[in-house]
């Protein structure tokens, strides 16, 4: 019978032939003629009234071709990996609009990257048959060794067989909590963090625990870690969203605190070629145990188009990541790493690294001129030490959903305190690393404006 609609045999509207007749021309019994248009009946494709015959409903096609498809919302909804908020679904778009000022974007402007220069050292690269194919599990060897050598300005010592070649630093993430960890791990974070913006641990069932600064203490984790196991996750030089630097004691105390607990720690490092003054050391250098597994990339500083990154830590901990890796997606880009490979042994990623931190200093100081300039009296911020940010702190709640949609409408894209901390109203993670000049000043006084008209009502609304 639903072939008979489907296929336009019996349009809607169309009067069912009598029972008898349907069970001569089907060839079975009354009966299950009679349960069939029953079932029909139920499911809306069939229709009659009492005492009158049956008839091919208005909406039949529609519910035949829904009960055709797949239920995707229902695959969605009942998939692993959590969707992202709202928020970052339009940052992620809007991110692609050309009209929209980007003022909080975590990349750097086009006119930032060595793209020239890139072109030309593809002129110098010899690729063998070889290079062209699948990466080895690990990842290129001459690049695991050149990057021997490029960690020892961090005071990292570490060999090829314990550095993995990662699609860059979000993709460590996700191979850490497949690899690592089980299902109800906790894994420990500051009390804004990166890792609410996306979720490589959140999609696979880890319990994220934030840490206030002054948190950082035996009696707030110990209790949580005596049934399950945990790690911390730490971006201890230019931490994003703060921008943010520990400091040498607060390095070492926070180590000497994980390595009583035995509480292994994530440590991304991928702002500190940034740094304006010398960076301290790498909380990996301290590392005489294996505690540390230890995140690089090039995505914050020669190019996010490259996907190159790359995970130090035990051996055991590497072969596994290789693993799951080769599993996932076959090994990074080979000629990604050629490229990796060539600047960072030929000079020309230092070269790339003084200019773009020299350019990225007269941008922060821009900013932060604007910031006085617009927001001395309903805000405060830090003044950058490097990286791309500058944390704005308003001194009234007003950054809310609202907030970022009417920025939105100005053609202003920002990136809200509460995409990093769910329960914050008062930050803006500002980048002045995206933006032209004009650019800068022109979203800062819309943002200025639009702060203005919400303060205003804010506090009329307290009176």
């Amino acid at each position: 019978m639903t072939e008979q609609i489907v296929t336009g045999q019996w349009p809607i509207g169309t009067k069912l032939p009598a029972q008898r007749q349907l069970a001569l021309s089907f060839e079975v019994n009354r009966s299950t003629v009679q349960e069939a248009i029953d079932e029909l009946k139920a499911d809306g494709i069939l229709s009659s009234k009492v005492g009158s015959s049956t008839y091919v409903s208005n909406d039949s096609w529609n519910i035949l071709l829904k009960q055709k498809q797949p239920n995707w919302q229902r695959y969605i909804e009942s998939s692993i990996h959590k969707p992202n908020y709202q928020t970052i679904q339009l940052i992620n778009e809007f991110e692609q609009n050309d009209t929209v000022i980007r003022l909080s974007t975590g990349e750097l402007s086009p006119s930032l990257l060595p793209t020239e220069e890139i072109h030309a050292s593809l002129q110098q690269l010899q690729f063998e048959g070889k290079a062209m194919g699948y990466s080895s599990p690990q990842g290129s060897l001459k690049l695991r060794i050149a990057l021997c050598d490029y960690l020892l300005k961090r005071g990292i010592k570490t060999t090829p067989d314990n550095i993995c070649i990662v699609s860059g630093g979000l993709q460590a993430l996700q191979l850490i909590a497949l690899g690592l960890l089980e299902t109800g791990s906790i894994v420990f974070q500051d009390e804004f963090s990166y890792l609410n913006s996306v979720h490589p641990f959140q999609s696979f069932g880890m319990q994220m625990q934030s840490i206030h600064q002054d948190e950082r203490v035996k009696k707030v984790i110990q209790p949580l870690l005596r049934k399950r196991q945990g790690i911390y996750y730490a971006i201890p030089t230019l931490h994003n969203p703060t921008g943010g630097i520990w400091t040498i004691e607060e390095k070492e105390s926070f180590y000497a605190m994980c390595q009583s607990l035995q509480l292994p720690i994530i440590e991304d490092d991928v702002y500190f070629e940034l740094s304006f003054d010398s960076p301290t050391p790498a909380l990996k250098s301290f590392d005489t145990t294996g505690q540390v597994i230890y995140i690089g990339s090039v995505s914050k500083t020669l190019s996010p188009g490259l996907r190159i990154g790359w995970v130090v830590a035990p051996t055991p901990v590497i072969k596994r990541l290789a693993d799951i890796k080769m599993q996932l997606d076959y090994g990074s880009s080979a000629i990604s790493q050629e490229i990796v490979h060539y600047w960072l042994t030929s000079g020309l990623y230092e070269k790339h690294i003084e200019q773009l931190r020299d350019e990225l200093k007269r941008r922060a100081y821009l900013m932060e001129n604007l910031l006085e300039r617009f927001f001395a009296g309903i805000a405060s911020w830090k003044s950058s030490k490097g990286g791309f940010y500058i944390w704005l702190k308003f001194n009234d709640p007003i950054v809310t959903t609202e907030f970022f949609m009417k920025s939105l409408k100005h053609k202003v894209l920002i990136n809200p305190g509460y995409i990093y901390e769910p329960k914050d109203a008062y930050h803006i993670r500002l980048s002045y690393a995206y933006a032209s000049d004009d650019q800068l000043e022109q979203g800062l006084l819309i943002i200025y404006e639009l702060a203005i008209q919400v303060i205003k009502k804010f506090h009329e609304s307290d009176d």
